[in-house]
Order: structure tokens, then sequence, then C-alpha cells
């Protein structure tokens, strides 16, 4: 099995070499449903006639290349992988006509307490390079967490948590969680205590949402440099991955956080502001009921701006980037101390 592994490897190597000039785009998303089945979906361009072949393992680095579980024409552009197991993550490859592997995953990581838990895996960079799957997530606060969420995050294996959360509210709930390392960074989040009186006196409305939401990001550049490069340099030192980051939600330190990493990966602009606002999708408003539902309606306004990820606020940031630093790279290399030769050392640990 081995043997035959290394050599459908090999032959997939050399046909690459072979027709690199002539690949077509492929775009692959897999996604799970309501009752955790896997949809896995694909689009090539230009159109390509043939047959997909589907490979699913627990590990995104080890597939039985003899075994399919599927073939499809790839006119289909989507098949379906039924599971009842709703625990272990599945990673699929798909090949088309034996050539041009994709491996793709579903990126959101189901959990009954944690918000907004994802994997950065499969993002393309400027070079068609791709973030490797399994090694770095990203989400909200880590704790409390359910006998099954604590499950479910051990089977990530998760080696470094580093918790961006303000010092107050790590230490009014610690991460608990003992199989990984813990590196704390707080970020504060301004003025949260005055925030909170604001917002308790119906003192608050949507423009102030935005102005305070807006000070926080320009914040994260102008004050937070030293302790965003900390955590950054995290993610140099192989022994330290997997890796997850969290903050309060997942979406302000956590995706400034995700967005400098993207970017030092090359990932390009617009898929990383397509990750900052997918945590929209992961943020539960229910999460937030008991608390709002007795303020007036210019509060509640107000909150839904907090809690949202807007475009607008990361892009305030990196033009506060490029006006100060003169480029997004010029950043991190002279203020957050991201070397050429830790540049390349992230490469080679995230990109395929």
């Amino acid at each position: 099995m081995m043997l035959s592994r290394f050599l459908y490897i090999l032959s997939v190597y050399f046909s690459l070499l072979a027709c690199s000039s002539e690949q077509p785009e492929i775009q692959t998303v897999c996604t799970r449903d309501d009752i955790g089945n896997y949809i896995v979906k694909w689009e090539v361009t230009p159109a390509l006639e043939g047959v997909v072949k589907m490979y699913v393992s627990d590990d995104p680095d080890e597939f039985d290349f003899t075994q399919p579980v599927g073939t499809y024409p790839i006119s289909d552009g989507v098949a379906t992988y039924i599971t009842h197991d709703n625990f272990n993550r599945k990673f699929f490859c798909l090949t088309f006509n034996d050539e041009y592997p994709q491996v793709v995953a579903s990126r959101f990581v189901a959990m009954d307490e944690m918000q907004n838990f994802r994997d950065l895996g499969g993002y393309q960079t400027e070079e068609h390079r791709r973030v490797r799957w399994g090694k770095v997530f990203r989400s909200g606060t880590i704790t409390p967490y359910t006998e099954w969420d604590s499950i479910r995050f051990s089977i990530v294996r998760v080696k470094t948590i580093i918790d961006l959360r303000p010092e107050e509210d790590a230490r009014q709930t610690p991460i608990s969680y003992k199989k990984a390392q813990l590196v704390s960074i707080p970020i504060s989040l301004g003025n949260q205590s005055e925030l909170d009186r604001r917002i308790e006196h119906n003192r608050m409305r949507k423009g102030d949402g935005l102005l305070y939401m807006q000070d926080l990001y320009l914040q994260f550049v102008s004050d937070d440099t030293a302790k965003f490069a900390e955590a950054l340099d995290v993610f140099t030192h192989e022994e330290n991955y997997p890796i997850v980051f969290c903050s309060l939600l997942g979406k302000d330190q956590a995706g400034f956080l995700a967005a400098l990493l993207l970017s030092a990966l090359d990932v390009p602009r617009e898929t990383v502001l397509r990750d900052y606002v997918a945590s929209n999708q992961y943020i539960d408003p229910l999460h937030f009921q008991e608390r709002v539902e007795h303020l007036s309606p210019d509060t509640q306004e107000a909150v839904t701006v907090l809690v949202s990820a807007r475009e607008s606020f990361l892009e305030l940031a990196f033009r506060k980037i490029e006006k100060d630093y003169g480029s997004v790279d010029k950043y991190l290399r002279n203020e957050l101390g991201l070397t050429d030769a830790k540049k390349n050392e992230l490469r080679r640990l995230l990109l395929y």
C-alpha cells in the first residue's frame, strides 16, 4: 500500500511538472449539512472532461490513494460523503483525471459552547500554494466548554493556545485545558468598563458603536504592535503546532492576528477580508440575547455593531498600516520583526 501511494505521489508530481503551463484553475469547498454529512464541491476553469476521484482521511497529510471513496464525473461539480462520525474531522483529497490533487475540509468546527472555531487551512496564496489544513485554528473564548467540546478539542490535537483576551477576562474565565501549553498575550478592547456602563444605562447608539470599533482597530496597529509581534513569533516554531488563538468572540484580536498571519503567507487581501467577515456566520446572536433584550433599540443596534465583523474595520487598519509604514509587508518586517528568515519558515511550516 505504501509503495503504491509513493508511486502515485511521484506520478502526480511529474505530471504536474509536465503540464504546469496548462493546469486548470480548480476551486474546491467543503461544508457540512444539518445532520453532519460532508458536501464537497468543485469548479474547474476551463471546463475539463473526465472523472474526480475522492479520497478521505482523518489526517490531512495522510491519504490512502489506493482506496477512493467515490468516483464522479467532473461535470457533476458536487459529491456528498455520508458519515456517522461527528467527532473526528474528515479531510478529502480530490484528483481530476488522476492529476491536480486538491485537499479540502470543512473549515468550521462545530462546538457546543465555543464560538467561531475555524481552521485557517485551504486558503490560496498569490503563488497558488495553499495553507495547510489542521495546523492553525482561530476561535472565540475556549472556556467554558462542554465535555463533548473537550473531546472535539482533543481530536484537533492542539499543542499551543494563544489567549489574546484582556487580562480581566482571562482572570475571570481562565482556560483550564491541560493538554496544551498556554501562551497569554493580553490585548485590551479599549475602555471596556466605560463601554459596559454606557450599554447598561442605554447611552449607546449605532454611531457610537462604529466609532468604538474604528478606534479599536487603529489601536491594534498603533499601540499593540509588540503584542502582535509576540503572537506571530509563536507560529515560527514547529514544535508549537497545531496552534489555536482565541479572543472573546474570535473576531477582533483574533481577527486581526489572522489577517496578519495570512498576509505574511501572501494570501490575497480579498481572501483575508473574506476570512475576517466569515465570523458573522459563526457567532450565535442568541449568545447575547439575555444581555440585550431589556435594552433600548438604539443600544441594541450599537451592540449589534460591537459583535459584528465589518469589512470596513479591518480595511481601516490596513489603510493605517499602509499610510504609516508604506505597506503591510514593511509593517510585518520592520515593526513586527518578521524577518525574511522567519517569513520563509512560516511558509515552510504552513504552505503546501
